[in-house]
């Protein structure tokens, strides 16, 4: 049974088990499960861009057709070499397809292939999570938001690769700023690293001029689930930022934050002033337009005032009893949602 232990994972992938013919690469941080799936993809074939060395399955397809997996894993690359299936999964259960190919004789006795599964967040009882868990020839890495010694670790490498260093505050404003997608820092260190290329050291004020915080953007996520009344996606969204370390005053000063714009756009709509999203500056990110638009929808003036009371209390609460802090938000949040939600129906 392997299930490897997320501060073992990134030696896993460096040093792949020949006989781990089975990798499940799954959890909430979307982006660190791609790199990771790409990674071990490139160490399994000579050639990621060969379709005779690379076959695709998409899990929907997978789900109405187990064989399909079989006959993939067992087909001889045309012209030789190494091959590889990647399968990206789907809402449906390919658990059977799986397991199916876990217990195939002959794919057990070809080492010349190699099966990657990319997966989102998987609960532990989740039929595909088992089944690679509990296989002698499979593992299941698990792929949760970076801490923040996962972020300084990034960083360094991103800026060895750029051939620069890092001023000490630069460094210290820096990590705060990334957020729990892989991806999305990644990008963000790589910009800032193109923005300070030839001048040997990045500053803390290249910092400021180029990184955004990726940590609010995901507050961002939190607050507008609240007020668009979906407190199952706001659930999911606070998980992400425990995981990710986001602390529960963060989380209360950006929906205060955004709470005081919803009533300022509210008051200008009950007032018959001129108003629209198109107009709102800085323009506000297309994935968050359909959110904003149902908050505004089920909030009126005067309940987001008395939401804003609320969230003071809460605020003041947090501070009196830390230790308790991020249970405080969470109630809060989702007493907000809960009204969200009713308005709506």
């Amino acid at each position: 049974m392997v299930a490897v232990k997320a501060a073992d994972v990134d030696a896993f992938v460096t040093r792949l088990d020949p006989t781990r013919r089975v990798v499940l690469v799954f959890g909430p941080d979307a982006g660190l499960v791609g790199e990771r799936v790409r990674t071990l993809l490139a160490a399994s074939v000579d050639d990621m861009n060969d379709p005779f060395a690379l076959a695709r399955l998409d899990g929907e397809e997978l789900a109405a057709e187990p064989s399909r997996l079989v006959e993939e894993a067992l087909t001889m690359p045309l012209f030789g070499g190494r091959r590889a299936v990647w399968i990206k999964a789907g809402s449906r259960n390919i658990a059977p397809a799986v397991e199916a190919l876990l217990g195939d004789a002959l794919f057990a006795a070809s080492p010349t292939c190699r099966v990657v599964i990319e997966a989102g967040d998987l609960r532990r009882n989740a039929p595909l999570r088992a089944a690679c868990e509990r296989a002698k020839n499979a593992a299941a890495l698990p792929c949760y938001a970076d801490t923040e010694r996962d972020r300084a670790r990034l960083i360094d490498e991103e800026m060895r690769a750029s051939g620069l260093s890092l001023a000490a505050d630069a460094r210290a404003a820096l990590i705060p700023l990334l957020g729990g997608d892989r991806a999305a820092s990644r990008s963000e260190i790589q910009k800032l690293a193109l923005y300070a290329r030839g001048r040997g050291q990045v500053g803390v004020e290249d910092v400021a001029a180029v990184v955004s915080d990726a940590s609010a953007l995901a507050i961002e996520d939190i607050v507008d689930a609240a007020f668009a009344g979906r407190p199952g996606e706001l659930e999911t969204q606070l998980g992400k930022a425990r995981t990710a370390g986001t602390s529960a005053g963060s989380i209360l000063f950006n929906a205060q934050r955004q709470l005081a714009q919803l009533h300022k756009w509210r008051m200008m709509t009950e007032q018959g002033r001129a108003f629209s999203l198109d107009a709102v500056q800085p323009p506000l990110p297309f994935r968050r337009r359909p959110l904003v638009e149902a908050a505004l929808k089920a909030w009126s003036a005067a309940r987001l005032a008395k939401a804003m009371a609320d969230l003071a209390d809460a605020v003041l609460q947090a501070r009196r009893n830390p230790a308790l802090a991020d249970t405080i938000a969470e109630r809060a949040l989702l007493a907000i949602a809960a009204s969200g939600r009713r308005s709506a129906a």
